[in-house]
C-alpha cells in the first residue's frame, strides 16, 4: 500500500498550493489527494496543481467533493449538485487521478416530513448517474462513510446496502478509519466490503468527536483495521486527512508527525510498499 496526504492539511496555514505539494514530497509521502472545488479555482490554479505534482513526482490519487445536496428534496438542487460533482470528475480526469472521493449529505428535518427512503433513493439515483459519467472517463467514485447520526451512509452495513442499490462498477467505498471507530464499527466487519474498497482515509480522534488528528493523539486502535485491510487484499492508497491544526505556524511539524506515526504502523503490519 502507498501512503498519501490530502492537501487540505495545509489550508489555513502559511503554506501555499505549490509549497504544500513540495513539502508533501519532501516529508516522504508517496501520493497526494486534492481538495479543491473546480467552481472556485481558476485555470492557473488547476495548471499549478498538475504541473507541480508532475515536477516533484507525486501522483494525484483522489479529488475530494462534498455534495451535501445530492439527496435534497428539490429536484433543481439535486441537479446542481450532480452537475457540480461532474465538474469534480472532470478535474479527477484532468489531474490523471483515480477516483472522486464523494461525501453525501444527511437526512433533513430529523427524518421527518420527507420519508428517509425517498432521500436514500435520490442519493442512489444521483450517484448512479455520476457512476455512468465516471465510467466514461475511466475513473471511479469512492463513497465516504460519515459517522454522524443523520448521515445517509454512516455505518459499514449501510455502505454495503448503498453500493448494492447503486449497483455500478465505477462506484465503490472509501473507508475512513477514525470514522469507523466513531461509528463503533469493529475492524472485523471490513471483509463485508472485500473487493469494493477504492480508497482509505487515516486520522485519529478522541473517540467522541470527529478529529482528523495525527495518529497517536487520540484513542483509535489502528492495528486491527490495517490488519483487516491487508487480509482482504486492499492494495491501494491510505491517505492521511488532517485539518484545523491548533498551531498553523507549525503545520509542517504536524504533518511530519502524522506521516511518521502512520508509516510506523504500516511498516509494523507489513503493508507499506
Amino acid at each position: 500500500m502507498k501512503l498519501g496526504l490530502i492537501n487540505s492539511a495545509w489550508l489555513g496555514s502559511p503554506v501555499g498550493t505549490a509549497q504544500g505539494i513540495h513539502k508533501t514530497k519532501e516529508i516522504g509521502f508517496d501520493t497526494i489527494d486534492i481538495a479543491a472545488d473546480p467552481l472556485e479555482i481558476d485555470i492557473k490554479e488547476r495548471r499549478l496543481i498538475k504541473d507541480t505534482c508532475r515536477e516533484v513526482g507525486l501522483p494525484v490519487i483522489s479529488v475530494c467533493c462534498c455534495a451535501l445536496g445530492i439527496a435534497d428534496f428539490s429536484g433543481p438542487v439535486r441537479r446542481f449538485h450532480i452537475e457540480r460533482a461532474k465538474k469534480h470528475l472532470d478535474l479527477v480526469y484532468e489531474l490523471e487521478a483515480r477516483n472522486l472521493l464523494l461525501v453525501l449529505g444527511e437526512y433533513i428535518w430529523q427524518q421527518e416530513v420527507i420519508p428517509p427512503r425517498d432521500q436514500w433513493n435520490w442519493a442512489v439515483e444521483s450517484v448512479r448517474e455520476l457512476g455512468d459519467y465516471a465510467r466514461g472517463l475511466g475513473i471511479e467514485i469512492a463513497i465516504e462513510l460519515e459517522p454522524f447520526h443523520l448521515s445517509i451512509v454512516n455505518t459499514l452495513g449501510k455502505m454495503v446496502n448503498f453500493l448494492d442499490d447503486v449497483h455500478h462498477p465505477a462506484v465503490r467505498a472509501n473507508l475512513d478509519i477514525s470514522h469507523l471507530a466513531l461509528a463503533h464499527t469493529p475492524a472485523e466487519e471490513i471483509p463485508n466490503l472485500q473487493g469494493r474498497i477504492a480508497h482509505v482515509h487515516f486520522s485519529d480522534c478522541d473517540g467522541k468527536k470527529h478529529g482528523d488528528l495525527p495518529p497517536g493523539r487520540g484513542v483509535v486502535d489502528f492495528r486491527p483495521y490495517l490488519a483487516q485491510l491487508k487480509k482482504v487484499g486492499f492494495n491501494g492508497v491510505i491517505s492521511i486527512e488532517l485539518e484545523y491544526s491548533p498551531d498553523p505556524a507549525k503545520i509542517v511539524d504536524w504533518v511530519t508527525e502524522a506521516y511518521r506515526e502512520t508509516d510506523k504502523l504500516m511498516q509494523e503490519i507489513g503493508i507499506r510498499g
